[in-house]
């Protein structure tokens, strides 16, 4: 299951708010997209990001990093994201 998490990449923040929970990558990235029109801010400013949640989770519950990943089991993952940023 993906989820739209609220993060502010603060490392001493572990914990992250469940937006909303999607079946699918596509669904939350719709739902993503949505949320920066209404907020009428570019995506790295809304401080969300799309995760894949390895247990069943709802909107307004709170989740630690052990609880997801950027990229679901056998998801393809884009060739920019598996390239280590470097000189």
């Amino acid at each position: 299951m993906y989820a739209l998490i609220f993060d502010e990449f603060d490392p001493a923040q572990r914990q992250k708010r469940v937006i909303s929970v999607h079946k699918t990558r596509r669904t939350a990235e719709t739902a993503l997209k949505k949320r920066q029109h209404r907020l009428g801010k570019r995506v790295w400013e809304c401080n969300t990001r799309i995760v894949w949640v390895h247990e069943l989770v709802r909107r307004g519950d709170t989740i630690t990093p052990s609880s997801f990943d950027t990229w679901a089991p056998d998801e393809k993952v884009p060739q920019g994201d598996r390239v280590p940023d470097g000189d």
